[in-house]
């Protein structure tokens, strides 16, 4: 037995149901220790704290 599709979907049609699939600008927040731009929940690549505690010794 073989596929049995409902029916051909245009290229065009499937096409315009992926054009709203596109990537977003990551969001960013302000480091509360020093306020660089930073992704939330991760540790500050500024100055290495999260949650304003030390956690990563940056030179």
């Amino acid at each position: 037995m073989s596929i049995c599709p409902k029916g051909k979907i245009s290229k065009a049609r499937r096409d315009k149901r992926r054009a709203n699939w596109k990537m977003s600008a990551p969001t960013l927040v302000k480091c509360s220790k020093c306020g660089e731009l930073m992704m939330p929940h991760r540790v500050c690549k500024n100055c290495g704290s999260y949650n304003q505690k030390e956690i990563v010794a940056v030179d």
